[in-house]
């Protein structure tokens, strides 16, 4: 499976797609696409680093 460890993370803290999204400033639509690859490096530490803030913002 692509991307596992985003997935696993959005799952683990129950994140919706289209709140990963907002917070990464893309539509869900955009974000669904680009999760069937492999990310890049660097968009994959967006992604964990949009996560955790999602978990920040929710204590």
């Amino acid at each position: 499976m692509s991307n596992y460890e985003i997935r696993a993370e959005m799952l683990k803290h129950n994140i919706k797609q289209w709140q990963l999204a907002e917070k990464l400033g893309i539509t869900e639509f955009s974000l669904c696409r680009k999760l069937r690859h492999e990310l890049s490096k660097e968009d994959k530490e967006k992604a964990l680093n949009g996560i955790k803030e999602i978990i920040k913002e929710r204590k």
